[in-house]
């Protein structure tokens, strides 16, 4: 597997930006893959997990779960959120310590990984849900979808992912990487 690095977060980041980006204010509430949520809470699971990460990673005190960090500028809330994360995760010897989460201990370097594939994935959710053309890395969907593999075998999926879903070996990895955590390939509001 490649190594994980924060320049590879800040492509993903900054792909996922430019999609939440380009959606239109009629497209806030409509459906996506993740069927208990809509666009909106896609974009604010994202912010709001940028901001746990951040603070899980820095020791800072977690954001409030009832909180909505979106405000009124959803994409500014995004964009700040991505820019704390990342600096997070630059922080010197961050990749190689342990950190403990509600799902156990593991390294930066783990925790950077997860982050990724949960970017990617959502990244997914918002292109399907609007229409905007997805210019997700396929690289790093390829490396978060052999991570997401080895980490989530089918035991420990229950109540965080669906089982995966079919879907062709030459489809995008991104493609592969959203069935994999439970999406429909393709899906359809």
């Amino acid at each position: 597997m490649t190594t994980v690095s924060v320049d590879r977060l800040a492509r993903a980041c900054v792909s996922v930006g430019d999609l939440i980006a380009g959606i239109r204010p009629e497209q806030w509430e409509a459906p996506t893959p993740c069927t208990e949520w809509n666009v909106r809470d896609v974009v604010r699971h994202l912010v709001g997990m940028d901001l746990v990460f951040a603070a899980m990673i820095e020791g800072g005190p977690m954001p409030e779960p009832a909180a909505d960090p979106l405000g009124d500028d959803p994409v500014a809330a995004y964009r700040a959120s991505s820019a704390a994360l990342r600096a997070a995760f630059a922080g010197t010897g961050v990749l190689e310590r342990d950190f403990r989460g509600p799902l156990g201990s593991a390294t930066g370097a783990e925790r950077l990984q997860i982050r990724l594939y949960d970017l990617l994935a959502h990244g997914w959710d918002l292109a399907r849900a609007t229409g905007i053309p997805a210019r997700l890395p396929d690289d790093l969907a390829e490396e978060s979808l052999a991570f997401a593999r080895d980490r989530l075998p089918s035991p420990s999926r229950t109540g965080r992912f669906a089982e995966p879903q079919p879907v062709a070996q030459t489809a995008p990895a991104v493609d592969r990487l959203a069935a994999f955590l439970g999406r429909p390939v393709p899906w359809r509001p």
